[in-house]
């Protein structure tokens, strides 16, 4: 999976900053970065599946991105959050 940009909507970027203290930068940095991206599951239109994708930041903050990978190559980011204990071995990191 190549992802060719990162898109996050204003009304989920609230909630990233708000709710999980994450800002659009890390979302960048994990995504831009190198990624373990994982299949969540089949979206409503074909071919744009939920798909999460576990990074760390140039910070060395652990982090979960779910986004929808449009047809385009466009990551549509849904949501992002710490990354869980139990994801962390799934990434390669304890």
């Amino acid at each position: 999976m190549r992802i060719a940009k990162v898109e996050i909507d204003p009304e989920v970027l609230e909630k990233l900053e708000v709710k999980h203290h994450v800002d659009a930068d890390e979302v960048h940095e994990v995504l831009e970065g190198k990624p373990r991206i994982e299949f969540a599951q089949t979206g409503y239109i074909p071919g744009e599946d939920v798909y999460l994708a576990l990074g760390q930041t140039q910070a060395g903050r652990y982090l979960s991105i779910f986004f929808i990978f449009k047809t385009d190559g466009t990551a549509l980011v849904i949501s992002g959050r710490d990354m869980a204990k139990k994801e962390r071995p799934r990434y390669g990191h304890k």
